[in-house]
C-alpha cells in the first residue's frame, strides 16, 4: 500500500497544532521517554486498542514500547526486517492498513504470547529519517476498522516527524552504554593492577580474585574493583 497523498494542514487544524506540540516535546528526550510520548501521540490521534513501537537495530526490529502491559515481551520480542507485516513495512517503507482479519494476511507473523495477534484490524507505518526506516508504529483494534486516509496520513506524519528523534535517542543510549562499559573495564583493570603489585601475582590471578570476591559478596565485579581501589588510595598518599 502506498502512502496517501500529503494533506494540506490548515493553521487552525487541531491535528496540526497537536503535531507541532509533539515535535517540541520529544526533542532531546531519552529513548524510553521519546517512545512513551510516541505511544501517547499515536493513540490520541488514532484511537485503538493496542499500540506497539518497534525500533530498528541493525537488521532487527525490537519491540521497545507498548500501550498494553507486556513486560515479558518489551525489549525481548524481535523481528527481522522483512518478517511479518511489521518487517514488511520496514523493508518497503510503506504503511500497511488491514481493516478485517489481519491475522489472515500472508505477511502476518503469529506470536502466541500476544493476545493482539487475534485483533481484527491492523495499521502499521514506518518511522523514517532521511529516507531510512528507524522503526515502526503498529495500531490494532479488536473490532474491524477501516482506517481512513486521514488516520493513515496522521500516523505517517508522526512517523516522519519523530523518526529523527527516535534514532538520535537510540544512538545516545548506545553511546552511554559504551561509555559505562569503558568505565567499568578501566576500573577492573586498575584493580587488577593493584592486586598484581600488592600480591605479586599475574593478571589472570588478579582477575580470579575479583571474581571470587564478587561471588562471595554478591556484588558486581565492578563494585568489588571499586572497593579495592578505594582501599588502595590511602596507601598512595
Amino acid at each position: 500500500m502506498k502512502l496517501p497523498e500529503r494533506q494540506h494542514w490548515a493553521d487552525d487544524d487541531p491535528a496540526f497544532a497537536f503535531l507541532q506540540d509533539m515535535v517540541r516535546s520529544v526533542s532531546l528526550a531519552p529513548l524510553h521517554e521519546v517512545l512513551k510520548q510516541v505511544l501517547g501521540f499515536a493513540t490520541t490521534l488514532v484511537k485503538c486498542d493496542s499500540c506497539f513501537v518497534y525500533v530498528r537495530e541493525g537488521d532487527e526490529l525490537v519491540l521497545r514500547a507498548s500501550k498494553n502491559p507486556h513486560p515479558e515481551m518489551v525489549d525481548r520480542l524481535k523481528l527481522k526486517v522483512g518478517e511479518g507485516i511489521t518487517g514488511w513495512v520496514a523493508q518497503h517503507r510503506e504503511p500497511a492498513a488491514l481493516a478485517l482479519n489481519a491475522w489472515k494476511d500472508p505477511r502476518f507473523k503469529l506470536f502466541n504470547d500476544l493476545p493482539e495477534d487475534r485483533f481484527e484490524s491492523f495499521l502499521s507505518v514506518p518511522l523514517v529519517t532521511r529516507g531510512r526506516v528507524v522503526g515502526v508504529i503498529n495500531l490494532q483494534d479488536r473490532k474491524p476498522h477501516h482506517y481512513s486516509a486521514r488516520e493513515i496520513s496522521l500516523l505517517s506524519t508522526i512517523g516522519a516527524l519523530v523518526g529523527a528523534e527516535v534514532e538520535l535517542a537510540r544512538l545516545e543510549g548506545e553511546n552511554a552504554e559504551l561509555s559505562d562499559l569503558l568505565k567499568t573495564r578501566t576500573t577492573i583493570e586498575r584493580a587488577k593492577g593493584i592486586l598484581q603489585r600488592s600480591l605479586g601475582i599475574n593478571e589472570t590471578g588478579a582477575g580470579l580474585i575479583l571474581q571470587e570476591e564478587s561471588r562471595k559478596s554478591g556484588q558486581s565485579i565492578h563494585e568489588v574493583a571499586e572497593s579495592f581501589i578505594q582501599g588502595d588510595e590511602p596507601k598512595q598518599r
